[in-house]
């Protein structure tokens, strides 16, 4: 996937690069990522769709709307390809989006929003969406085996909460595993269900945080999970993830983590490096200072 400087899409749209900033802000596009320097890099496509639609003669708002319609469609082909439940056209449509955007932006604005667009219509309870979801959380397992090994020094253990495939959790999570072990870390999963020798896990990885991901297990199952994780690598910092309204046994809180799975990763590397700034070392905060975070992630 190509992606540009600011000042190399600033060229190419024919503004300057305070310009495009301001369109950056006004209308959230073209939408950056982050080099590992926290440069800008716009993705070449959205950029071609931008100066497309303003060579069209359109003002700044009518051309910003028609390259996201534009870009858009992919969603609609995936979530039309699904719905058939044609596996070679689901293929080739992350295939085309994968050509425009991202890994990560492939994922959070084409393969969800398409997964989420099945649940709505037809039900999690449904044979598409049954269909979908799968083929979803296999994708995304799949471009995990493929990635890297990891760089960082930065190991994160997540209590998978979710019921199955088929919980609408489930593909959120296991894009936020694969942004994870993208940005370098070492990622371990676990089932709720799989607390019995979680020391034998702790020992392997040595997490510097903890992710409690899913609503689905019941607050009890959860504490425990935590309880043994905590027991075994001492007080570590942890936080929610789409877990919704926490009980009165999770609400040791400061805040919880946004429902994209992209922004959820950004924001667990940023509490581990803060604790490392705070001088914890390996970003393990002392005892009584973990965080369980409960504020309310939404579903959408």
């Amino acid at each position: 996937m190509r992606t540009l400087k600011t000042s190399e899409a600033a060229t190419l749209l024919n503004v300057s690069p305070n310009t495009l900033r301001a369109w950056e802000r006004r209308f959230g596009y073209p939408k950056p990522q982050r080099s590992p320097g926290q440069h800008r890099l716009y993705t070449y496509g959205e950029v071609v769709a931008l100066r497309d639609a303003l060579r069209e003669g359109l003002s700044i708002s009518s051309a910003v709307s028609v390259a996201r319609e534009g870009l858009s469609s992919d969603t609609r082909v995936l979530s039309g390809a699904l719905a058939a439940f044609d596996v070679e056209r689901a293929d080739a449509a992350m295939e085309a989006a994968l050509a425009l955007r991202s890994l990560e932006r492939s994922v959070e604005d084409v393969l969800l929003p398409a997964l989420d667009e099945l649940a709505q219509r037809h039900g999690v309870d449904s044979a598409p969406w049954a269909f979908a979801a799968r083929w979803g959380c296999e994708w995304l397992r799949r471009a995990q085996r493929l990635t890297p090994a990891p760089v960082r020094r930065v190991a994160l253990i997540i209590c998978d909460a979710s019921a199955d495939d088929l919980d609408p959790d489930a593909p959120y999570i296991r894009a936020l595993e694969l942004f994870c072990a993208r940005a370098g870390a070492r990622v371990l999963s676990i089932a709720v269900r799989g607390a019995g020798s979680i020391d034998e896990a702790v020992a392997a990885l040595g997490p510097h945080a903890v992710v409690i991901a899913g609503g689905h297990a019941p607050d009890d199952t959860v504490a425990r999970w935590a309880y043994a994780v905590r027991s075994a690598a001492g007080p570590l910092p942890a936080v929610l993830y789409r877990r919704g309204a926490g009980s009165e046994r999770l609400r040791a809180a400061d805040s919880g983590l946004p429902p994209s799975p992209l922004s959820a990763q950004r924001q667990i590397f940023e509490l581990i490096e803060s604790r490392r700034l705070q001088g914890t070392g390996n970003g393990r905060s002392g005892a009584g200072t973990d965080t369980i975070a409960r504020k309310r992630s939404s579903t959408g």
